[in-house]
């Protein structure tokens, strides 16, 4: 409970009376009636008391005011970048409408649309509040407690009312997207959302059985000593193995934290990983991660959509650092963890500056497991080579960037002659992608 500003305003008319009637008793002969002196004098000490008695009493008559009840509604996870209702319930005990001001301190990192904070509570009815958030960030959000004002009943006072209300929200990659594409994995389905199902090739899969020769059938399909008893082609057709295994080294350094609109390349990345290891997991695949410079975290494959949440848990509060990426060091910590063969597929942004670093670490892969570089590419580059050229500083911009994508360029063909699969994609197109390419390579049997 503290002073309102009713009481401050008149503690401080009492405080004037004061001060004049002071200025009158010492300065006698301003003051035309000397008369007027004690009277003030007595104004001033039978004003104070009242003063006095009456905040007194308005005080102690709010201890046996009903306390607030406060509860704040809110789900125990977020989606990132989506908005979520939090709705306030207020029951009280005041028998006339009173005014009160509510604070809830929601953390920094979120965006609300808070209403208004002064409020009106009637009598024998809850008040209920309703409004939206929207996280601006992943991880753990610390909610703190609800901070309520109300007057007493003079209203000389104001009373504070905390109710514990702080807890942890979990904020998550927005999933939905991943959710839009769940029946991409369903072989049957047709091309949706960018999502290319290829014709099955057949190659390096189980055997099923033997069939007529098809038009798109390779000749290491055919079986020419069937063909031979039956006079005609005869191919072999398989079974997708559904035992592989695809690691992600998802890389958290300072170059993933660049901004492709309200997303950072890492988010982008994130999705992309959840996105494919979630079609990879309706494939039957076993997917597993692991996180490096500055990020270091290590997820051993696991198999089926119900591990799906296991996944979200285990990258959700992931952030890029202001660390350099050391990708031999991340690829010899994986041979330690890991030796079956998969495919690993390394999430990053490559420059030319990182090429002495990432070819070492890709032959030391290769020995035992299929490598991809899925390759981020900014915008903003895309965009300097379509604009008009109309100065000579445009001019160098425009000449600068051709020479960046080359040499990018560079590296791509570099790694192929490895024998390294790449995949170069804007961040917003990166999980469509990279759904692609698996299924091509889940197709043609390379694993």
């Amino acid at each position: 409970m503290k002073p309102s500003n009713r009481l401050l305003q008149c503690t401080l008319l009492w405080c004037a009376t004061g001060l004049l009637s002071a200025l009158n008793f010492w300065l006698p002969n301003a003051i035309t009636n000397p008369d007027f002196s004690p009277t003030l004098t007595a104004i001033w000490q039978v004003s104070g008391i009242v003063l006095l008695l009456v905040s007194l009493l308005d005080g102690l008559s709010q201890l046996k005011t009903s306390p607030l009840t406060i509860e704040r509604k809110l789900g125990d996870t977020m989606a990132l970048g989506v908005w979520t209702p939090v709705t306030i319930t207020i029951q009280h005990g005041f028998h006339q409408p009173t005014e009160i001001t509510l604070f809830d301190h929601h953390p920094s990192d979120v965006e609300a649309d808070f209403p208004q904070q002064t409020m009106t509570l009637i009598p024998e009815q809850s008040l209920i509040v309703t409004y939206r958030i929207r996280p601006k960030k992943r991880g753990d959000l610390q909610f703190g407690n609800i901070e309520v004002l109300s007057p007493s009943t003079l209203g000389l006072w104001q009373l504070h009312h905390w109710q514990q209300c702080s807890s942890v929200i979990k904020v998550f990659p927005n999933f939905a997207a991943v959710s839009q594409f769940a029946m991409l994995a369903m072989e049957q389905q047709t091309s949706q959302m960018g999502v290319r199902l290829q014709q099955r090739r057949g190659e390096g899969m189980e055997f099923h059985q033997l069939r007529d020769f098809r038009q798109g059938d390779s000749l290491r399909q055919i079986d020419w000593n069937a063909s031979a008893r039956k006079r005609k082609v005869i191919s072999k057709e398989y079974q997708e193995e559904k035992d592989q295994q695809i690691i992600f080294l998802l890389d958290c350094g300072r170059k993933m934290r660049n901004k492709d609109g309200d997303l950072s390349h890492f988010d982008h990345a994130l999705n992309a990983i959840l996105l494919m290891s979630y079609v990879a997991l309706k494939q039957g695949d076993s997917v597993g991660l692991m996180s490096f410079a500055g990020q270091s975290r290590w997820l051993k494959p696991v198999k089926g959509v119900a591990n799906m949440p296991k996944l979200l848990n285990h990258v959700y509060d992931l952030h890029a650092t202001p660390s350099a990426s050391d990708y031999s060091s991340v690829a010899k910590a994986l041979l330690t963890r890991h030796n079956k063969r998969s495919l690993i597929i390394f999430v990053s942004n490559i420059r030319d500056e990182n090429t002495d670093d990432l070819e070492p670490a890709i032959r030391i892969l290769q020995k035992k497991h299929l490598v991809m570089v899925a390759n981020l590419e900014e915008p903003v580059l895309h965009n300097i080579t379509h604009q008009p050229i109309d100065n000579f500083k445009q001019a160098l911009t425009y000449a600068g960037t051709i020479d960046y994508l080359d040499q990018r360029k560079v590296i791509e063909r570099t790694l192929n002659q490895q024998g390294v699969i790449t995949v170069n994609s804007l961040p917003n197109m990166l999980p469509v992608t990279l759904v692609n390419r698996y299924m091509e390579i889940k197709r043609e049997g390379r694993l």
